[in-house]
């Protein structure tokens, strides 16, 4: 398996469908792989919580478009 696509600290979008696609998260931490895939631990500001999400669920926010 490779290494991570995003990185600690980096900025990103996550879509899924509790939020809106444009809300910013950070990723908080790298965690490992579930399955075939890697998992993050993201944190938006507007929420008090943490949470855990695939690597495919995630883009980075400088981009507008999916």
């Amino acid at each position: 398996m490779s290494d991570h696509k995003f990185r600690v600290g980096q900025n990103v979008h996550c879509a899924l469908p509790f939020r809106a696609e444009h809300t910013v998260y950070k990723i908080v931490q790298l965690l490992p792989a579930a399955g075939s895939e890697f998992q993050y631990r993201i944190k938006s500001a507007d929420e008090p919580h943490e949470r855990v999400v695939k690597e495919s669920q995630l883009y980075p926010a400088w981009e507008t478009t999916r």
